[in-house]
Protein backbone atom coordinates (compact mmCIF):
# COMPACT_ATOMS: atom_id res chain seq x y z
CA UNK A 1 0.00 0.00 0.00
CA UNK A 2 1.02 3.14 -0.78
CA UNK A 3 1.48 6.12 1.99
CA UNK A 4 0.40 9.39 1.71
CA UNK A 5 3.60 11.01 2.20
CA UNK A 6 4.76 8.54 -1.02
CA UNK A 7 2.35 9.85 -3.35
CA UNK A 8 2.84 13.46 -2.10
CA UNK A 9 6.55 12.81 -2.98
CA UNK A 10 5.49 11.42 -5.90
CA UNK A 11 3.58 14.58 -7.48
CA UNK A 12 6.76 16.73 -5.98
CA UNK A 13 8.75 14.38 -8.10
CA UNK A 14 6.59 14.68 -10.99
CA UNK A 15 5.68 18.31 -10.81
CA UNK A 16 9.64 18.86 -10.10
CA UNK A 17 10.42 16.99 -13.51
CA UNK A 18 8.15 19.26 -15.70
CA UNK A 19 9.57 22.50 -14.17
CA UNK A 20 12.87 21.50 -14.61
CA UNK A 21 12.03 20.67 -18.42
CA UNK A 22 11.04 24.53 -18.56
CA UNK A 23 14.66 25.67 -17.36
CA UNK A 24 13.56 26.33 -13.73
CA UNK A 25 16.48 25.48 -11.40
CA UNK A 26 15.86 23.34 -7.67
CA UNK A 27 17.14 25.52 -4.96
CA UNK A 28 15.40 23.82 -2.25
CA UNK A 29 12.88 21.04 -1.48
CA UNK A 30 10.15 20.74 1.64
CA UNK A 31 11.50 24.04 3.52
CA UNK A 32 10.09 24.39 6.69
CA UNK A 33 10.28 26.98 9.15
CA UNK A 34 11.69 26.70 12.60
CA UNK A 35 8.91 25.81 15.23
CA UNK A 36 5.49 24.95 15.40
CA UNK A 37 2.71 26.42 13.38
CA UNK A 38 4.90 27.49 10.68
CA UNK A 39 4.86 27.15 7.42
CA UNK A 40 6.17 24.84 4.17
CA UNK A 41 7.23 25.04 0.54
CA UNK A 42 7.61 21.95 -1.23
CA UNK A 43 10.05 23.25 -4.11
CA UNK A 44 11.82 26.74 -4.19
CA UNK A 45 13.14 27.22 -7.88
CA UNK A 46 15.60 29.79 -9.71
CA UNK A 47 13.46 30.77 -13.03
CA UNK A 48 15.74 31.91 -16.12
CA UNK A 49 15.09 35.40 -15.77
CA UNK A 50 16.34 35.22 -11.84
CA UNK A 51 12.85 35.07 -10.34
CA UNK A 52 12.50 33.60 -7.15
CA UNK A 53 9.63 30.77 -7.45
CA UNK A 54 7.77 29.16 -4.70
CA UNK A 55 5.82 26.73 -5.69
CA UNK A 56 3.09 24.59 -3.90
CA UNK A 57 2.15 21.24 -5.26
CA UNK A 58 -1.47 19.69 -5.25
CA UNK A 59 -2.61 16.08 -7.06
CA UNK A 60 -5.92 14.65 -6.71
CA UNK A 61 -7.75 12.12 -8.27
CA UNK A 62 -10.91 14.39 -9.70
CA UNK A 63 -12.02 17.62 -9.78
CA UNK A 64 -14.92 17.23 -7.30
CA UNK A 65 -14.51 20.44 -4.50
CA UNK A 66 -12.81 22.55 -6.34
CA UNK A 67 -10.05 20.43 -7.63
CA UNK A 68 -6.55 20.38 -6.58
CA UNK A 69 -5.77 24.70 -7.46
CA UNK A 70 -9.06 25.35 -5.27
CA UNK A 71 -7.49 23.61 -2.22
CA UNK A 72 -5.38 26.12 -1.59
CA UNK A 73 -7.03 27.97 0.56
CA UNK A 74 -5.92 31.13 2.19
CA UNK A 75 -4.74 30.01 4.95
CA UNK A 76 -2.59 27.67 3.02
CA UNK A 77 -0.94 30.67 0.99
CA UNK A 78 -0.47 32.72 4.24
CA UNK A 79 1.35 29.63 5.74
CA UNK A 80 3.18 29.52 2.27
CA UNK A 81 4.08 32.89 2.62
CA UNK A 82 5.31 33.29 5.89
CA UNK A 83 7.87 30.32 4.74
CA UNK A 84 8.90 32.34 2.07
CA UNK A 85 9.63 35.25 3.97
CA UNK A 86 11.41 32.61 6.32
CA UNK A 87 13.37 31.35 3.59
CA UNK A 88 14.35 35.29 1.80
CA UNK A 89 15.50 36.36 4.92
CA UNK A 90 18.80 33.92 4.67
CA UNK A 91 19.45 36.33 1.54
CA UNK A 92 21.48 39.15 1.41
CA UNK A 93 19.69 40.56 -1.92
CA UNK A 94 16.12 38.99 -2.51
CA UNK A 95 15.41 38.92 -5.82
CA UNK A 96 12.38 38.99 -7.18
CA UNK A 97 9.86 36.07 -6.26
CA UNK A 98 6.53 34.69 -7.23
CA UNK A 99 3.87 32.23 -6.25
CA UNK A 100 3.05 29.65 -8.48
CA UNK A 101 1.12 26.41 -7.90
CA UNK A 102 1.66 23.10 -10.01
CA UNK A 103 -2.38 21.06 -9.61
CA UNK A 104 -2.51 17.47 -10.81
CA UNK A 105 -5.93 15.92 -11.70
CA UNK A 106 -6.48 13.05 -13.45
CA UNK A 107 -2.98 12.63 -15.11
CA UNK A 108 -2.98 16.37 -16.33
CA UNK A 109 -0.26 18.92 -14.69
CA UNK A 110 -1.27 22.58 -14.94
CA UNK A 111 0.95 24.93 -14.09
CA UNK A 112 0.02 28.35 -13.13
CA UNK A 113 2.45 30.91 -12.50
CA UNK A 114 1.65 34.08 -10.17
CA UNK A 115 -1.40 32.15 -8.56
CA UNK A 116 -1.76 34.15 -5.57
CA UNK A 117 0.48 36.89 -4.13
CA UNK A 118 2.18 37.81 -0.42
CA UNK A 119 -1.00 40.35 0.22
Amino acid sequence: MVSTKQRGDAAEDQALAHLRARGLTLLARNYRTPGRGGGEIDLVLRDRDGTLVFVEVRKRAGSGFGGAAGSIGWDKQRRIVFAARHYLQRLAAPPPCRFDVISMEGGNIQWMRAAFDAG
